[in-house]
């Protein structure tokens, strides 16, 4: 039985859950004492783009308004490993804006680095290969294949990674 089975290893964020999280926010910072008397204070989340963008009139304010938001979102499930933080960027009348990005696929990089990981492993019988955002692992035997996995979720990447399409 010379059959092959693989899984593709892949990253992304719930897009739901960010909106929901997003939502919290919004009414936690409605509430919130210290957000008084801000002149300007929004949080809007870009479904489309899968960006986050954050906007108050100082930085004290942008950094609670943004530890608002990760809490949120680290309640809500959404690895914060996807989260590509912007700076501090200063808009019109004495205001600063925050982006937010959520990275939704493997970039070429990233990839390359779990392809190679999983070729120094020196796993029986497993190949890597990278097709567009994703790395596809195959191999003959189904223990092999877990064990890359394993290999896989010790390893950092700087994404969480997902596994699926197990076959």
């Amino acid at each position: 039985m010379a059959s092959a089975f693989s899984f593709d290893v892949t990253t992304g964020v719930d897009l739901q859950e960010v909106d929901n999280a997003v939502n919290q926010a919004q009414k936690e910072s409605a509430q919130r004492y210290d957000f008084k008397d801000a002149r300007v204070l929004s949080i809007e989340f870009a479904r489309a783009e899968g960006v986050i963008r954050l906007h108050t009139d100082h930085d004290m304010r942008m950094r609670a308004l943004f530890d608002i938001v990760q809490s949120r979102l680290i309640k809500r499930g959404v690895p914060v490993k996807n989260l590509e933080v912007g700076d501090n960027v200063p808009a019109g009348n004495d205001t600063l804006k925050k982006e937010i990005k959520l990275k939704q696929a493997l970039d070429t990089e990233t990839a390359k680095k779990v392809a190679a990981a999983i070729k120094e492993a020196k796993l029986k019988k497993i190949q890597a290969s990278i097709q567009g955002d994703q790395v596809r692992i195959s191999g003959t035997d189904k223990d092999t294949l877990q064990e890359a996995m394993a290999l896989l979720r010790r390893g950092d990447y700087g994404v969480e990674l997902k596994f699926g399409n197990y076959r």
